[in-house]
């Protein structure tokens, strides 16, 4: 589907969207426990319903209903097929998990999750004592279990995914582990994940995010749990604001382990009118320059602080591009190619995303099949001087399903274009 976004002003009250990430640990969570578990305000992205299916397929008992789901968990496989669809982080995560079984799995995926290497995942596995087998470094693999407690060394510069999965598999290992990690990144990430299994009743030594020590033996706690808000879909809500509105976010939490919170201090540092209120969050309309912000540890932010660059007086420098490369597209380049299709002028040298600010005109511009850069072209439209058509825009099911319709609701004129 192609979709034209029209200039305009955002403006009204929206409740964030919920967290794909905390409800695809959760998910897990619920699924290693043995007894009933309820999830509240569960997320219908497309990642959030691969790890749904997973479970399934694993052998969770699922009843939903439509923001609340009951899961009873346990392993009793129903397929030896699990499709993780485009989501990074359910084909790393469940990979730990299904290997606790003895069974073997077969992991499949599709899109940009095809390209990804999986070559990590095998080596942290085999340390394990889990049989991994890739033809190419890439989807299809397949794992066989039992996993086993023991010490493995991880490499987490690329994502800290796998360590997720790591951390939520091993303590019901019969023996201790440890694994030692080194250039971690995305450590809020591993702070939520901790959080999460601390919330089920799982205890794990962290040593300065680089060895964590996992007793074996554990018992997940069913209980019920309700997903927060997502920072990194309200990261899209509140730069529309700054950009060209007069908005309240509600639903997201301002204590979250969340990294991608960071964009509130960004905002700040490009001169926004933010206000922050205990229940919500309010943005207006206002003059913005250029910022230097560092976001190896949110590379999500990315694409948001893009469409911030375009409107900011000057030229904004955001560090961290080599954490974009195995995104759903080789995102700084699809940002550097859609933003200039916008006449903003777009480097990328030495690990760092140089934008300069200008006049925004309206083009055509490429989604790329990624959901954060058919979002982030949606909010370039708003102060642009002509519309922005974007091609293939299905692709934001993959974390905000009602990105679009949320945004019309707000004021901003959307339609349907050949």
């Amino acid at each position: 589907m192609n979709l034209q976004c029209h200039p305009g002003n955002i403006e009204g009250t929206i409740n964030a969207p919920p967290s794909k990430s905390l409800t695809q640990r959760a998910l897990a969570a619920a699924f290693l426990s043995k007894g009933t578990s309820g999830l509240f305000k569960f997320s219908h992205s497309n990642d959030s319903l691969a790890a749904l299916d997973i479970i399934k397929n694993l052998g969770a008992e699922v009843v939903a209903g439509g923001d609340e789901i009951t899961i009873m968990g346990g392993f009793l496989p129903k397929s030896k097929q699990l499709k993780c669809q485009e989501s990074g982080l359910a084909m790393r995560m469940f990979a730990p998990i299904a290997a606790l079984h003895e069974n073997k799995f077969t992991f499949t995926g599709e899109g940009s999750l095809l390209k990804r290497p999986v070559g990590l995942i095998g080596e942290a596995l085999s340390q394990l004592g889990v049989e991994f087998t890739s033809e190419d470094g890439l989807l299809p693999f397949t794992v066989k279990g039992p996993l086993r407690g023991g010490n493995a060394m991880i490499d987490g510069s690329v994502s800290s995914q796998l360590l997720t999965g790591l951390l939520l598999a091993l303590p019901l290992t019969e023996s201790d582990s440890q694994i030692r990690v080194s250039n971690l990144k995305s450590k809020p990430y591993v702070s939520m994940t901790m959080k999460l299994l601390a919330d089920f009743g799982i205890y794990i030594e962290n040593h300065n995010f680089e060895l964590f020590k996992i007793p074996g033996q554990q018992k997940y706690n069913a209980r019920d749990y309700t997903i927060e808000g997502d920072w990194s879909s309200a990261a899209f809500l509140l730069v529309a604001g700054a950009i060209n509105g007069n908005i309240k976010v509600k639903g997201i939490q301002q204590d979250s382990l969340q990294s991608d919170k960071e964009i509130l201090h960004v905002l700040q540092m490009a001169g926004a009118d933010l206000k922050i209120h205990p229940d919500f969050i309010e943005i207006h309309k206002s003059e913005l320059h250029s910022f230097l912000f560092d976001a190896t540890h949110c590379p999500d932010l990315f694409p948001p602080l893009a469409a911030l660059a375009a409107y900011c007086k000057g030229t904004s420098r955001i560090h961290g591009v080599e954490r974009l490369i195995h995104k759903e597209s080789n995102r700084a380049m699809a940002i550097q190619q859609e933003l200039s299709k916008t006449g903003i002028k777009v480097r990328i040298e030495d690990n760092i995303l140089s934008i300069t600010g200008g006049r925004v005109k309206g083009a055509f511009v490429n989604s790329h099949n990624d959901h954060r850069i058919a979002m982030m072209a949606a909010v370039l439209a708003l102060g642009s001087s002509g519309p922005v058509s974007i091609h293939d825009t299905e692709c934001v099911a993959k974390s905000y399903p009602g990105f679009f319709s949320d945004l019309n609701n707000l004021g901003i004129h959307v339609e349907e274009i050949l």
